[in-house]
């Protein structure tokens, strides 16, 4: 038996990106729908971390109160430590809107209140709906069928297909083909943790020699737990034949930054590995009557590693071309061109030089001097700080001038 109804807008994916997407336009009054495969709440491996990319988005949606009253961590500021053991914290500086602070909250929860608020906003909603294939006509996609959580089939057809369905994007397969570059896509593994000691309000960024060119996270998170992990770029586990879940664990279980803080902690979730598509190169994110937005167009940081705010901000842009496209009656892929052009504007000379950055982590001599020269000098932790806070300072990374400002500081 088949169902078949007709929106303005679909969106495929209900996480930041498409929950905000989908929040956006169904307060502009479009008939919007948001599908989703798992049943909600759900949780999604992720390091959790809120930036301030992400508050300005919920500000727009009016949701940081909402945000503030569920379970999270507020973090005002970055601990890291170099290859030779040492360690830095660097307070935030305040960013664009006057925020110094960020949030780690648990994807169980965040994503819940971005999915109830596109619900609330007006939008029509199907969880346990699993998009199986996309419709064409003339060659375009013009619907998707989805198998539903009562194992019925649905077809459902709109004018403007957004793919919000992550790294391994059904949509974005339809519209680019399927691909992984290793050289812009990271592996990683995290695990939830009670008892670990020595956290503060700092996210904890570890470039630990046995994870390089990789680095080690410990994010805290509310009542005492901890997000906890590892990240290296595919090409290099390739070359290094790493394991990454063992050399978290022997991270943990031997380095001495971290045994003793973790000798009467326990895990109390599964390890879990994921991938995540960097934004260190531009795929294609648009085709007729089709946008890609989040992790199904690759737009994580490369060097954080952090997917949610590019998520959300790539929803709004999207939600907005989508709205001027109906409104223009006009959903070729010439007209929604804007969108790319939008997106990059506003996010690509940021994830360029998180590329730059990233690379630092093949060289322990060049993190060694960053981190101890922070550690010693009130100049050097005000400049690396801009970079966390600042998009133009954070250009500095690609100068040499600011390694020599940094040991003249």
């Amino acid at each position: 038996m088949s169902e078949e109804i007709f929106y303005d807008v679909i969106i495929v994916g209900g996480g930041p990106g498409g929950s905000t997407a989908a929040s956006f336009l169904a307060k502009k009054g479009r008939k919007v729908l948001l599908l989703d495969k798992e049943k909600w709440p759900r949780d999604k491996t992720c390091g959790d971390a809120i930036s301030g990319k992400s508050l300005k988005v919920l500000k727009e949606l009016g949701l940081i109160e909402t945000l503030e009253k569920a379970d999270h961590a507020i973090i005002t500021g970055i601990t890291f430590s170099s290859p030779n053991g040492k360690q830095v914290s660097i307070p935030f500086r305040k960013n664009d809107q006057g925020i110094a602070k960020g949030y780690v909250c648990r994807r169980l929860v965040y994503d819940n209140l971005l999915w109830n608020n596109a619900k609330h906003s007006g939008a029509h909603t199907h969880e346990g709906a699993n998009v199986l294939s996309v419709i064409r006509e003339n060659g375009k996609i013009v619907g998707v069928k989805a198998k539903m959580h009562d194992g019925t089939d649905a077809e459902f057809r709109g004018k403007i297909i957004i793919g919000a369905d992550g790294v391994s994007s059904l949509i974005a397969r339809e519209v680019r083909g399927p691909e992984v570059d290793p050289d812009h896509t990271c592996l990683a593994y995290r695990a939830y943790y009670s008892g670990v000691t020595g956290m503060n309000d700092t996210i904890e960024i570890h470039f630990v020699k046995s994870c390089m060119p990789g680095y080690f996270w410990i994010f805290p998170l509310e009542n005492g737990l901890a997000n906890v992990g590892i990240g290296m770029i595919m090409a290099d586990v390739r070359k290094k034949d790493a394991k990454l879940d063992k050399a978290m664990l022997d991270a943990i279980a031997t380095n001495p930054l971290f045994k003793e803080r973790f000798a009467n902690a326990k895990m109390v979730s599964p390890l879990k590995a994921w991938s995540l598509p960097f934004g260190s190169k531009k795929r294609k994110v648009h085709a007729d009557n089709v946008m890609l937005i989040g992790d199904s167009a690759g737009l994580v940081d490369p060097f954080s590693g952090e997917g949610i705010g590019n998520a959300m901000t790539s929803g709004f842009i999207a939600s907005k071309v989508a709205d001027e496209a109906l409104t223009a009656n006009d959903t070729s892929e010439k007209f929604l061109a804007v969108y790319e052009e939008r997106l990059w504007k506003e996010i690509w000379n940021e994830l360029n030089t998180s590329y730059t950055m990233q690379k630092l982590g093949h060289y322990e001599w060049l993190l060694d001097l960053v981190v101890n020269k922070a550690a010693t000098s009130d100049k050097a932790r005000e400049a690396i700080a801009g970079t966390f806070s600042n998009t133009v300072a954070k250009q500095g990374y690609q100068s040499p001038l600011f390694y020599l400002k940094l040991l003249l500081s």
